[in-house]
């Protein structure tokens, strides 16, 4: 699988006998010694293996090409940054203390104990260069869920007080405060009134009970207020039974990027709790690619039980109301191209529903090469976008973004992710980059077609 942007050709081999081990760049929060550190990393390493993730960690046959997947690797060409490479410490957790023939491993140390300072050495690969973006695992012949991997490898480093400070920083924030970017029930309030009346728009808050419970991502809150008016007046033309909830809008969850499953419970249980308590049908999810995972994917299990309503992801409450008929849409004459989040499309699934939104739109859709499920990441997602030290990298991959866009030669780029959309703007800004990534939701909201209730 090639296309215009994977100008780093993969000697498969380089996985194997080329890889250079990451540089030492390591954060750390609290005080326990280190010995503290690695016996709880190796506590999580051992408590996350289930037979599925056995069988992923028997199945790898060293081929490489997850590595031609890797956006982090593409734009660099070091061979470090394959993806299975990130999981090391955690096959040698597994092949050491609970694969099949863990007694030969550790006698002959086939695969040698894990150390505090490798784990400290392997922050860079599983936090600074893995947006959790799943590409890996699409690629992977023997269908190992590699993403998922490096999820259950950060409980580990998290446990072991080995998380960058600014994710940590923003995931305890969203424990302490609700919000990782201080978007408080309190600044949520104010920002409605605001939004309200600068736009002549009702945005219900806390109604008692509702249909359609909707929620939001700090950046909307923050950055692009703009897409909370553009929601209140889709949902207005539909004549739709809504509210927003101060004690369950933030669908944003850096526990789930940190690694702290406890910390994503919480934030997940906050939605759950409010919709269940205005009789909400429907939970609204922003865009915002990695909440919608969480509350979509694992929602229920956090919940322990099947949810008593139905989540959509914006872009899908959008298409189902434009198939239904209860939303209609000028005709928007522009090429446009859209840029997939990898949450929603490959690993959400949800990759049809902007497409259906974008034809009755009527524009002319200008698909990226590698679009759709296969869409490249933007070099942003699970976290990756907070940690400074990762930007050089990180700028390297998002090269790849614009030169797919610019190849298309599109009027319009937009998204279904405010995440994706703040990384674009960065790339904008440290490029001077001649584009901007607008919002599906937005665009949806300038269009719509006289609508009677």
């Amino acid at each position: 699988m090639t296309d215009i942007n994977t100008h780093h050709p993969l000697d498969l081999d380089a996985p194997r006998f080329s890889i250079r081990k990451p540089e030492v760049r390591c954060d750390k929060q609290g005080d326990k010694p280190d010995a503290e550190r690695l016996h709880a990393a190796m506590h999580s390493f051992i408590k996350g293996i289930s037979r599925p993730i056995a069988a992923y960690m028997e199945s790898c046959i060293h081929c490489g090409q997850c590595a031609q997947a890797c956006h982090f690797y593409v734009a660099s060409g070091d061979p470090k940054y394959t993806p299975i490479w990130k999981l090391e410490p955690f096959k040698q957790a597994y092949k050491r203390e609970a694969g099949p023939f863990a007694l030969f491993f550790k006698a002959f140390n086939l695969k040698p104990e894990v150390t505090l300072a490798e784990l400290e050495e392997w922050q860079d690969l599983l936090y600074d260069s893995c947006t959790l973006c799943g590409r890996c695992t699409m690629i992977c012949p023997m269908g190992i869920d590699i993403a998922t991997l490096v999820g259950l490898a950060r409980h580990a480093m998290f446990q072991a007080g080995l998380v960058p400070h600014e994710l940590w920083a923003v995931a305890e924030r969203a424990e302490r405060e609700g919000s990782p970017l201080g978007a408080t029930a309190k600044v949520l309030k104010e920002r409605v009134e605001w939004l309200a009346d600068d736009y002549e728009i009702e945005i219900p808050l806390d109604k008692t009970q509702a249909d359609i419970m909707v929620t939001l991502s700090s950046i909307e809150i923050m950055k692009y207020p703009e897409s909370i008016v553009a929601l209140a007046k889709v949902l207005d033309a539909m004549g739709a039974d809504w509210t927003l909830r101060s004690d369950g809008y933030e669908a944003t969850n850096f526990g789930m990027l940190s690694g702290n499953a406890q910390w994503q419970e919480d934030l997940t249980l906050k939605i759950i709790q409010a919709a269940i308590a205005c009789g909400a049908q429907t939970v609204i999810l922003p865009e915002c690619g990695h909440a919608y995972g969480a509350m979509r994917w694992q929602g229920a299990n956090m919940y322990g039980k099947p949810l008593p309503f139905k989540v959509l992801h914006i872009s899908e409450f959008l298409a189902e109301s434009v198939n239904s008929g209860k939303l209609k849409l000028k005709k928007l004459d522009k090429s446009l191209t859209f840029h997939d989040p990898c949450q929603v499309s490959r690993r959400g699934g949800a990759t049809q529903a902007p497409r259906e939104v974008l034809k009755a739109l009527g524009v002319e859709l200008r698909e990226m090469p590698s679009s759709g499920d296969l869409n490249w990441c933007c070099g942003g997602g699970g976290g990756v976008v907070t940690i400074h030290r990762a930007d050089p990298l990180r700028y390297k991959a998002f090269g790849i973004k614009m030169r797919q866009i610019d190849a298309t030669g599109a009027d319009m780029a937009v998204t279904s992710c405010a995440n994706c959309r703040q990384t674009f703007d960065d790339g904008q800004a440290h490029f001077k980059w001649g584009r901007t990534m607008g919002s599906l939701l937005e665009t949806v909201a300038a269009n719509l077609a006289g609508h009677e209730h």
